[in-house]
């Protein structure tokens, strides 16, 4: 296809890139492109496409109803999926600007990180990796993975969004679990903008959970660590301040991200700290409780698609299934639900109906 004049747009900014990015950075024209070959856009790079098409997507608009960590839907002002990725994109973009990284690359990356969580936050999928496995052993569920499966497969009824091979590989490996973060140099499967991206995320949610956590009564800022307040500081901004500023300080012109010992050990303890107070059926608190619910109606939900997949709308499989088949559709089906979509299936399914009165 021939360039056309408004294609000029397009071609500045890549030269453009070219001038003003990095040498370590991930340059828009450099892509390694799509699945499926496409015609370029005048006016957009590759990477801005690709952030395009997240956000006009189904899964994005999906994750304003689903949970973080507290479930609460009279209080206005904890975290959802959603507001959570707009602060991880945020984080992101700021350290790649600071590090002269590919911006557009870096926030594609971080909108589309989440796009397969389940409902109900870490509670949501640890129910459904264990679930998963009764019927599919061998299988696991990761949230990272089913971001993957939701651009590539699933959204656009099939199609899937067909996105660059850059930010395909961000979203697959953005997510550590309960992985200490290391800065070793040992990462090279990723782009340094999807490192960023996997950086940003583990800031923004340590930051935010504890934010939320004290707003629930789960805990109050005198039960966070004491070494790491000292190394971090105190309060949520300055927490932030404190990791972004390091990182940058400490990656600048340099082919990796690196953070120092003291903030990496304190942030990973952090973490640490979360995963017991806070996090998942294992944790402690009131409305903890209401996560330990949401798992088990997971797991009821699940296994009910799975012995009667005939309840799937909308399946796109024939009939004849394996029990393996039917536990990847259902755990696509799952996946893709808001918690209040999950709770109305949940009582349509499990709790009797009024009689009709005549």
């Amino acid at each position: 296809m021939s360039e056309t004049p408004t294609a000029n747009i397009r071609i500045q900014q890549e030269e453009l890139e070219r001038k003003s990015l990095s040498p370590y950075a991930k340059l828009s024209a450099e892509s390694a492109g799509r699945a499926k070959p496409e015609d370029k856009c005048p006016i957009r790079t590759d990477f801005q496409r690709d952030r395009d098409r997240i956000i006009h997507c189904k899964a994005f608009r999906r994750l304003k109803h689903k949970t973080q960590v507290f479930i609460d839907p009279e209080e206005d002002h904890y975290r959802t999926r959603l507001t959570h990725t707009l602060e991880v994109a945020q984080i992101a973009r700021t350290i790649a600007r600071a590090l002269r990284l590919n911006e557009d690359l870096t926030e594609a990356i971080a909108l589309g990180h989440d796009l397969g969580h389940t409902p109900f936050g870490h509670a949501g999928e640890e129910a459904l990796d264990e679930v998963y496995r009764e019927y599919a052993p061998g299988a696991s569920f990761r949230h990272s993975e089913q971001s993957l499966r939701v651009a590539d497969v699933l959204e656009r009824d099939g199609c899937g969004l067909n996105l660059t091979l850059e930010v395909r590989e961000g979203i697959l490996h953005h997510a550590k679990g309960s992985e200490d973060l290391v800065f070793d140099g040992s990462e090279t499967n990723v782009t340094l903008e999807g490192r960023a991206v996997r950086v940003a995320d583990r800031i923004a949610y340590i930051n935010h959970d504890i934010d939320d956590a004290i707003r629930a009564g789960v805990l109050s800022e005198s039960d966070l660590p004491a070494d790491c307040v000292s190394v971090l500081g105190r309060g949520h901004s300055e927490r932030i301040a404190t990791m972004v500023i390091n990182l940058v300080e400490r990656s600048r012109d340099k082919p990796d991200l690196h953070m120092s010992p003291e903030v990496t050990s304190a942030t990973n303890r952090l973490k640490d700290f979360l995963f017991e107070r806070v996090y998942g059926t294992t944790a402690v608190g009131p409305r903890v409780e209401e996560l330990r619910k949401a798992a088990r109606l997971v797991k009821e939900l699940f296994r009910l698609y799975v012995e009667r997949p005939e309840l799937l709308p909308g399946r796109p499989y024939t009939a004849g299934e394996t029990v393996e088949q039917n536990a990847r559709a259902a755990c696509d089906f799952i996946a893709g639900m808001t918690d209040r979509y999950a709770l109305r299936r949940y009582a349509e399914h499990f709790i009797p109906q009024a009689w009709e009165t005549f």
